[in-house]
């Protein structure tokens, strides 16, 4: 005689075992998410680190042998420094972002000749400096010597970019009125920004202008009384270069951070190893050794 199934006992010693599959379907998902978080952010460090030492070796073995196809690859390795660099300043200029990599690049190669590899810095701080330092002088030399107001220049670098989009839109270029209308500019603005861009442009002193019936030059009817006083700059820079050659490595290693790079004394002490105490002393100590320098009849 067959007899039904009896109910499990309350007094029933071993608990139910409790089911995976009735665990909530978000805590499994966040589960998964931040083990591939992990996952990822592991896999970077680990890159990172990587590279980080590859660097270091390349570094020791560079300064040992000079080989210039090392300095190559330390160049393609750090070139990540070199890029973010650029893009931070492509956004502030109207200079190409190529042309910004090449120019940071320079800086990259100066830090790889100078980098000290028994400090124990990391090379890419001890890169940094140099890479922003060389873009910001090649800004500075291809700056031009009238400022324009920032709203200005602005609305210029706006401007080129609306008359590209118009054009793509419209199929032809955009008038005066349409490239007014997009920047959402009043005549008398766009007019002010016209007057500020022709202001902005260089006349060549080549260029001739009519006297009566005669052509001349503008060079020949414009005196420029900054002339001898820019050949007297000039002459000094090249005197200042030749006093920073005759000085210590280390004395004139600082000058540059602190001076060309706009280093702070206490960022230069963290960049070369030595305490802030050092870094004063060699400023006050180099600046002395390159006026008697100077003053001295030696070039």
């Amino acid at each position: 005689m067959l007899t039904a199934p009896q109910p499990p006992s309350l007094d029933d010693s071993d608990p139910p075992t409790p089911s995976t599959a009735a665990a909530p379907l978000s805590l499994t998902k966040a589960s998964i998410g931040d083990t591939g978080s992990r996952a990822v952010g592991a896999s970077m460090a680990s890159k990172h680190e990587d590279v980080k030492a590859q660097t270091a070796a390349l570094l020791r073995l560079y300064h040992q042998t000079r080989d210039p196809a090392l300095r190559n690859r330390l160049v393609e390795m750090n070139l990540g420094l070199v890029r973010k660099e650029a893009h931070h300043w492509s956004n502030q200029c109207n200079e190409g972002y190529d042309d910004l990599v090449q120019i940071g690049c320079l800086g990259l190669i100066q830090a790889i000749e100078r980098f000290d590899i028994t400090r124990g810095l990391a090379f890419s701080s001890f890169a940094m400096p140099y890479i922003r330092g060389e873009i910001q002088h090649y800004l500075r030399d291809k700056s031009s010597t009238l400022r324009i107001p920032r709203r200005w220049t602005t609305l210029q670098r706006q401007a080129k970019k609306v008359i590209a989009r118009l054009r793509q839109e419209l199929g032809r270029p955009p008038s005066e009125a349409e490239v007014r209308e997009a920047l959402q500019l009043t005549d008398r603005e766009w007019r002010e920004m016209e007057l500020a861009q022709q202001n902005s442009l260089l006349l060549s002193l080549d260029a001739p202008i009519q006297t009566g019936e005669d052509s001349v030059a503008l060079g020949e009817v414009v005196p420029d009384q900054r002339y001898r006083s820019f050949q007297l700059a000039e002459e000094d820079r090249i005197r200042l270069q030749h006093a920073l050659a005759k000085l210590e490595e280390r004395t004139r290693q600082i000058l540059e951070f602190v001076f060309f790079y706009d280093l702070t004394q206490k960022e230069t002490a963290e960049r070369l190893g030595i305490s802030a105490v050092t870094v004063s002393r060699q400023v006050k100590k180099g600046l002395e050794r390159l006026a008697k320098l100077l003053n001295q009849d030696i070039f």
